[in-house]
């Protein structure tokens, strides 16, 4: 039976809950757009998006106007998300880490708020904005780096610093990218075309992130959702996976989740609110 608690009306009630479950014991996150709320960014409410259209991967592949398009928007918009400080809830998982209570985190976004908060080894389900991949030979560059190139052909570009605005994926706007006359820049090693490494809708996803995911949830006695409703069904796998492995399943979020129906502890709450409780119920400083 699932014990559902609201952190607005009982905080301690859900904090004991919580820490009642994960105490002596292994933990994996699975994180979402709500894990980062705190910093700045949106919580687009289990959309993965903003609710509209974006430009999709054969779309980024097959037309330029769109490769323009999508690379001014990251262009206008990364510095924006590199500014960002992780959230007290990103520093309270990174502390239950290092006590080893938590094995590990499989997170959605692609902030890197994780490695700046010291969690190590993210599972990256759907990459990082920190780099950039070129589609052809498979180097991989910063995305600090690949700004200077893309400066030096578009030198009028004007930096968006507003994380609200941060173009994760770029909306598809005709209109836009037809007008866009923003130039990529190519691959310095092989000349090919350069995507920010971001998982497009049509895009696989990352092999190798997504087995250590599994292998956290598989090796966890608990995995606790969080900030996400798992409409988006990367991270939901994730769950189950573990929920297979015999693991207990709690969420933190604000919404209900596609795992509800399975979990131990359900708390109706914020990331940062509830896991900085939580690892002070369990005796970890930070």
């Amino acid at each position: 039976m699932t014990q559902w608690v609201d952190a607005a009306v009982n905080e301690q009630e859900a904090v004991d809950a919580l820490a009642d479950l994960m105490r002596d014991r292994v933990t994996a996150i699975v994180a979402g757009a709500g894990m980062s709320t705190d910093a700045g960014l949106p919580d687009y409410r289990g959309t993965g998006s903003s609710g509209n259209p974006t430009v999709d991967f054969d779309l980024f592949m097959s037309h330029k106007k769109w490769r323009r398009w999508v690379w001014q928007r990251n262009q206008e918009t990364w510095k924006g998300a590199a500014a960002l400080t992780p959230t007290a809830g990103h520093r309270a998982v990174a502390a239950m880490q290092r006590a080893g209570l938590v094995n590990g985190i499989a997170t959605q976004n692609v902030d890197g708020l994780d490695m700046k908060a010291g969690i190590t080894n993210p599972a990256l389900l759907h990459g990082t904005f920190d780099l950039v991949d070129c589609v052809q030979c498979g180097a991989q560059f910063e995305r600090a780096e690949v700004d200077t190139w893309m400066r030096e052909l578009n030198p009028d570009v004007v930096d968006d610093l507003d994380p609200a605005r941060v173009a994760i994926l770029a909306q598809m706007d005709e209109a836009a990218a037809d007008a866009t006359e923003f130039e990529p820049a190519p691959c310095p090693l092989c000349n090919g075309i350069l995507k920010p490494n971001v998982v497009f809708f049509g895009e696989s996803l990352p092999s190798a992130a997504m087995e250590l995911a599994f292998r956290y949830a598989r090796d966890a006695d608990v995995v606790l959702v969080v900030g996400t409703s798992l409409v988006v069904g990367t991270g939901l796998w994730v769950a189950h996976e573990g929920l297979q492995y015999g693991a207990d399943i709690a969420v933190i979020n604000r919404g209900p989740t596609q795992i509800d129906p399975y979990a131990k502890v359900r708390i109706e709450g914020g990331a940062s609110q509830v896991l900085t409780a939580v690892a002070h119920c369990l005796g970890v400083e930070f």
